[in-house]
């Protein structure tokens, strides 16, 4: 059992679960509704991309841990599973296994729906992943870049896989699919940048591990107080975005999910400033990359609305 729970924190399981609830939500309550009964990607192929994701995005999490040991020593040994649960050979062999999966079941998708873009760019994150543990996250914003794209990735995976480029000539298609775009766009754009201000935050709170052991992330090259400004900068733009659509939202008559996004995201990523501008220690980093965790959540979910308004 020791080894089991220890895989799960291995594989980052509630990130994992985020991923899961991310895809559902995005079809669910955005892709069914928009595209209706020309829908392509239908549920047992949309459940087989889901497993894709989840299985790489594990197999990302430990090869991260595999070369992040020595670091990892440092800045949380408390939490270490590589060799002091799992040997590094059943790491690697692992992350193998998932990989291969993932990739597998990545491009059996893209033949079923005639679609060449999943395969080769799920099996593209996998190569990046591995070259982000190996090199990228050591330099300065590549490796932040890189996660966020990823993680912008969960939900545009969804919009690609359903692109039927047979029906472009259809006008109603295309109304429907702009319409997706919209949301895809709105989604993984916030991906992106709550995703960017957590890496950040993260690499703040880990600087003294990653200082040991030559890494040349933003707090290390910057320092600290414009790491923070930075932070800021970026968490100034998503608010004022998403007043933008809440202003929007407003004029639409939504107002359930106006109220659920001024309480559950807007007044949280207020919070997230005031204390951005009083955090020094590595535990307020923490608490500051926990809070962006919830309000990342608290975003996706809104998506639940658009089951009734579209």
């Amino acid at each position: 059992m020791k080894t089991i729970a220890a895989f799960l924190r291995l594989v980052r399981w509630p990130n994992l679960v985020f991923i899961v609830v991310t895809q559902v939500l995005f079809y669910t309550c955005i892709l069914v509704p928009t595209i209706g009964h020309n829908l392509k990607l239908t549920f047992p192929v949309f459940e087989l991309l889901v497993i894709s994701s989840v299985l790489i995005a594990a197999a990302g999490y430990i090869i991260n841990d595999y070369f992040d040991l020595n670091i990892d020593q440092v800045n949380k040994p408390d939490a270490i599973v590589v060799q002091r649960f799992i040997s590094r050979r059943w790491a690697i062999f692992w992350h193998f296994v998932l990989s291969s999966i993932g990739i597998v079941l990545a491009f059996y998708i893209s033949w079923e729906l005639r679609n060449p873009i999943i395969g080769f760019a799920n099996f593209g994150c996998v190569i990046l992943l591995w070259l982000y543990s190996t090199t990228f996250k050591k330099q300065l914003l590549v490796g932040n870049i890189l996660i966020s794209l990823l993680t912008a990735w969960v939900v545009l995976v969804i919009y690609f896989a359903e692109m039927q480029v047979s029906l472009f000539d259809d006008p109603a298609y295309i109304a429907s699919f702009k319409n997706v775009f919209k949301y895809a766009i709105l989604y993984s754009g916030f991906a992106f940048i709550i995703s960017l201000i957590r890496e950040v935050v993260k690499d703040v709170e880990d600087r003294e591990g990653d200082a040991r052991y030559g890494c040349k992330t933003m707090p290390i090259v910057w320092g600290l107080t414009a790491s923070k400004v930075f932070i800021a900068i970026w968490t100034i733009v998503l608010l004022a975005s998403l007043l933008i659509i809440q202003v929007i939202g407003l004029f639409k008559g939504w107002w359930l999910g106006v109220i659920y996004t001024a309480l559950a995201v807007l007044i949280p990523i207020v919070k997230f400033l005031i204390d951005l501008k009083k955090a020094k220690q590595a535990e307020s980093f923490h608490q500051l990359s926990s809070l962006v965790k919830a309000i990342m959540l608290a975003g996706i979910l809104t998506m639940v609305f658009f089951k009734w308004y579209l």
